[in-house]
């Protein structure tokens, strides 16, 4: 039997156990051809709170913690040499880096890579952008030493495809991967929150949503939506951000039937998704920024909950026909779709059952981890040939 193939694979955000888990699949779905290695940040600055990195339990790939400086600006993050080290002084068959090709700490792991290793970066880059010095630079310096490149979605395929550095390298479109044993359907769960929320017995279909509460996620559109329909709903609205106050205020003034949820720990995420019968992912393009994947949309489908999306970037791309797409910014639209599904139990129904099975069959974790596997061996096999 031949030896294992050593796979390197660097993200900063491995250092929450929930993001390293693509590491922990690959190596389980690798059995004994493949021998993973994760690095992840020893401490990383949160968007809450200072993370210390976090253990799996029965973790199948080693792990390694670094230090990382200047953390709280991702284009200037870098790593510690013992990153370098680890890099260079043992043989690696693939090293794969979860870092954007032009921040400084993916030119640092090109610098350290050596020749007979296949680089491989992933990317969530789905805007045209053109970067200034000396980010531009280390865009280039990255790519003229990668052997290929991972999408994160068919958006940012068509950005980048055609863009020098990226086009003459083999590529694929892999999505981010769902915890399908974390996100589930859980009817105590459903139970637990909503009594904790104050709505025991029986009530209106909760509209939900899960992010960020900033501009660009629509969140105005969905409180305007929901002003427009004609139909009783009960609304949960988990996140936090600058429109806090303000989404507070109009919870306020809903007579009950709202609720703002801050501070959510991410090991509570799927009890509140499952508190939902449809969540809204209304997403808005900017000229800086478009929709990039939309998680919260996979994992309330895993947890069996019905979804609408707006048009917004990669949304109708991981929503499929699992759910419905509406315009973006199309309040009018929006509540249309919200008063169809509130209304028809049945159709809740058929779009969760749809939901699921297209996150087992197109995002779980074990499905993302061995396309993984099989582009590093596509990847090497191309640069046996062309070495």
């Amino acid at each position: 039997m031949s030896a294992p193939k050593r796979l390197l694979t660097i993200g900063h955000s491995y250092v929450v156990a929930a993001n390293r888990r693509l590491a922990h699949e690959m190596a389980l779905a690798g059995g004994g051809e493949w021998e993973v290695t994760a690095v992840a940040p020893e401490r990383f600055p949160g968007d809450l709170r200072q993370i210390t990195l976090e253990p799996i339990e029965g973790e199948a790939c080693r792990t390694i913690g670094v230090p990382v400086s200047f953390a709280r600006i991702p284009h200037l993050m870098r790593y510690g040499r013992r990153l370098a080290n680890l890099i260079r002084r043992q043989r690696w068959d693939v090293i794969h880096c979860w870092q954007e090709p032009y921040v400084i700490s993916a030119v640092q792991v090109a610098r350290a890579a050596a020749d007979d290793a296949a680089l491989v970066y992933a990317t969530f880059q789905n805007l045209p952008k053109r970067y200034p010095l000396p980010f531009s630079r280390f865009e280039r310096d990255s790519l003229r030493r990668a052997d290929g490149w991972i999408a994160f979605g068919h958006t940012v395929e068509e950005t980048l495809a055609g863009r020098p550095g990226y086009r003459s390298r083999p590529h694929a479109v892999i999505p981010p991967g769902t915890d399908l044993e974390r996100f589930r359907p859980d009817p105590g769960a459903r139970r637990r929150v909503r009594q904790l929320l104050g709505w025991v017995g029986d009530g209106p279909p909760v509209i939900g949503y899960l992010g960020r509460f900033v501009e660009p996620k629509g969140i105005g559109v969905l409180t305007a939506a929901l002003a427009k329909t004609s139909v009783p709903w009960r609304a949960l609205l988990v996140g936090g951000g600058a429109r806090e106050d303000e989404l507070a205020a109009w919870a306020g003034s809903s007579g009950g039937a709202a609720r703002i949820v801050t501070d959510v720990p991410h090991d509570q995420v799927p009890d509140y998704l499952n508190a939902m019968d449809v969540l809204v992912a209304p997403s808005l393009t900017t000229p800086r920024w478009r929709e990039q994947f939309g998680r919260m949309l996979t994992e309330a489908m895993a947890c069996g909950v019905p979804v609408i999306g707006s048009d917004s970037g990669e949304i109708p791309h991981v929503i499929g026909d699992a759910g419905l797409v509406t315009p973006e910014g199309d309040v009018e639209r929006l509540a249309a779709a919200l008063e169809a599904l509130v209304a028809s139990p049945e159709r809740r129904a058929e779009l969760a059952r749809r939901g699921r099975a297209r996150v087992e069959a197109e995002f779980s974790l074990p499905h993302v981890a061995r396309r993984h596997l099989d582009f590093f061996d596509q990847v090497l096999a191309h640069k046996r040939e062309e070495g």
